[in-house]
């Protein structure tokens, strides 16, 4: 008498099948999250990329042009120059640095580029071609002309607490703080520190004060 083979019970493959449906959804569940990471990992550098450039163009790649020759030897007329615009967050400008300013705050004019020669509540004066801060000769190490016209210093000037007193350093051919038109340069008008020359370029390099 043959025996019968029993039947492989029908849920043993469906189980089966089962777990191989399972699998492939945890797999590609888990592809699809790593994708997402990697994705937003790309993201989170593009952003940070973007935001160094962004910075670093609007604090440090501001461009000013010299008008006139006042900054002779160190600029020349039409050099085209970059502004850095932070610098004055974590410092206060000092005497010798070479900053664009609009005079009296004038939104319409153009920047003008000079040296600060006189800082806050010090006093300046010009007698016979010397400057003197706070009653000592003032000690340049920087080439200048002389002072033909000292303008409205014609007697002590007192700073005020957030004045500076600005000079060119070519003082026969400048416009700065000895004319009314400009006069004393607040810290709210200072927009920054010339540090590059960046055309022509034969005048391409770094501005030192």
């Amino acid at each position: 008498m043959r025996h019968k083979r029993k039947k492989q019970p029908v849920y043993s493959v469906k189980k089966s099948s089962r777990k191989v449906k399972k699998v492939k959804r945890e797999r590609t569940f888990h592809f699809s999250l790593s994708r997402w990471k990697s994705v937003g990992k790309w993201i989170f550098k593009i952003g940070v990329v973007c935001l160094f450039a962004y910075v670093t163009v609007w604090y440090f790649g501001q461009r000013v042009s010299v008008i006139g020759d006042s900054m002779n030897p160190v600029l020349h007329n039409k050099d085209v120059t970059l502004v850095n615009r932070i610098i004055y967050n974590a410092t206060t400008p000092k005497r010798g640095d070479i900053i664009a300013f609009k005079p009296k705050g004038n939104e319409n004019a153009h920047y003008y580029i000079k040296r600060i020669v006189g800082l806050p509540g010090e006093k300046v004066e010009i007698v016979e071609n010397r400057i003197y801060i706070d009653g000592k000769k003032l000690e340049e190490d920087y080439k200048t002309t002389k002072i033909d016209d000292v303008g409205i210093v014609n007697e002590e000037i007192q700073l005020g607490t957030d004045e500076y007193f600005v000079l060119g350093d070519n003082r026969e051919n400048s416009e700065d703080s000895r004319n009314a038109d400009v006069g004393n340069v607040k810290r709210s008008y200072i927009y920054g520190k010339i540090w590059l020359t960046l055309s022509p370029k034969e005048h391409f390099g770094l501005v030192f004060d």
